[in-house]
């Protein structure tokens, strides 16, 4: 009915929904929606040539579907943006619906010892499929190539307008796609604020001969802290911002999940100070000085005879060691049992208060998550509907909200979209 004139479509009594976006959010608005309400005509535009593209390619082709994060309070503590209009969301669908969900539709899922859940056969044309099939079988409407070029409401109906000429007309429309400029552009006509959107979830590049060559070593467990410029000394300091995790080594930089969620807690500090800072590695992890210090004594005693650089802590890669070791001037045969106090209080800062000079930022693999978008002040997160539209509906990325690596910007479209798709569905057609 979408697709039939307005004359006709104004005497139907269906429901008429149009989601704009085939993502995540989208399928699982439009299928919530169908299946709450069959009697809704429910149509998805995608814009490109593909459905579900980035839950194609997330999780390097496995797709990391949740995170095994079962209570709502806990689980809103790692979204940066949005974590308090989460706490509703997730009380109504959180992880153990995801994963109810698309058991329901044949795809099991497994938690990895990290928590993040992957579907058991690692291949995340699983979870596509899925969703292609639950969409198909709830009767939604479903058309590639269809690319938006504007979307107005005349205060009773919706007029989308696609780049072909052609005009849908809706009750409802849910706009689900994620950080597209134009997208904001609408969603700004229709009376909503836009939070500047900047890249959150990226790789940091560090130009630094203490990581030439160590490219691929990781360290199981460190910490990284985004030092402000008033780290020096102000007694108005902003509080740190750090994370503990694994850290791996680049060919450009840092990078490894303890880098990750750093980027997304300091992605709006970041963006406006051009990339361009100082981190601080600790890469013994929770370790103090005092304690690193007492390690290295005993390191001294226990190898006296010993050249310093073939024999330092064990949970250090040898490589990383060494460059630690040179970077301080200590020569390559020096012993532990000549090794003087000053080497190592240098060998002490370098472990874990080592400065590292940020120099912009790079990609995290293909996946791509933005900080800002629609403010949430403007939704009304019981229902996803606007506060300043009636009928509009926002689902995924397109909101300001973002979570950390590990599942969890897909936990947060597959509730904002069941939501919304419920909410759509329960709503009185316009008469």
């Amino acid at each position: 009915m979408v697709n039939a004139d307005r004359a006709a479509l104004a005497e139907a009594d269906s429901l008429r929904v149009v989601v704009i976006g085939g993502g995540a959010a989208g399928f699982f608005g439009a299928i919530a929606c169908a299946r709450s309400n069959p009697a809704a005509e429910v149509v998805v535009l995608e814009a490109g040539p593909q459905f579900l593209s980035k839950v194609l390619i997330s999780g390097g082709g496995r797709c990391n579907v949740t995170h095994a994060c079962f209570e709502p309070s806990q689980l809103v503590q790692s979204y940066p943006r949005g974590h308090r209009a989460l706490r509703g969301p997730f009380s109504r669908f959180q992880p153990q619906d995801t994963i109810a969900w698309f058991a329901a539709e044949g795809v099991l899922l497994k938690t990895e010892p990290d928590g993040r859940m992957f579907p058991t056969t690692d291949r995340s044309s699983t979870v596509a499929d899925g969703l292609l099939r639950a969409a198909t079988r709830s009767g939604v409407e479903l058309r590639l190539r269809s690319p938006v070029s504007d979307v107005r409401h005349d205060g009773r109906e919706f007029a989308v307008q696609l780049r072909s000429g052609q005009t849908l007309w809706a009750d409802r429309v849910l706009l689900a796609t994620g950080s597209q400029p134009s997208a904001y552009r609408w969603a700004a006509a229709l009376g909503h604020s836009i939070v500047p959107p900047v890249p959150s979830l990226f790789t940091l590049a560090i130009p630094d001969p203490r990581l030439d060559t160590l490219a691929g070593l990781s360290v199981e467990r460190g910490r990284v802290r985004l030092l402000s410029p008033n780290d020096g000394g102000s007694k108005k300091r902003q509080p740190p911002l750090e994370q503990i995790g694994p850290i791996l080594i680049t060919h450009w930089g840092l990078s490894g999940p303890a880098v990750l969620k750093l980027s997304a807690w300091g992605a709006r500090s970041l963006h406006d100070s051009r990339y361009r800072a100082t981190l601080q590695v600790n890469w013994l992890g929770e370790e103090s000085a005092e304690m690193a210090r007492d390690r290295l004594r005993l390191l001294k005693q226990a190898n006296a005879k010993r050249a310093v650089s073939t024999s330092g802590p064990l949970e250090l890669p040898k490589r990383l060691w060494q460059q630690l070791v040179f970077a301080v001037g200590v020569a390559p045969d020096q012993r532990w049992g000549d090794l003087p106090k000053g080497p190592i209080e240098s060998l002490v800062q370098e472990l874990v208060q080592g400065e590292f000079q940020i120099a912009g930022k790079g990609v995290f693999k293909d996946e791509f998550v933005t900080c800002g978008g629609v403010d949430l002040k403007s939704v009304d997160f019981k229902t996803l509907e606007s506060r300043h539209c009636p009928g509009l509906y926002f689902a995924g990325e397109i909101l300001d909200i973002d979570g950390i690596t590990g599942g969890f910007n897909f936990q947060s479209a597959w509730s904002t979209g069941w939501i919304a798709g419920q909410a759509i569905a329960a709503s009185d057609r316009p008469t």
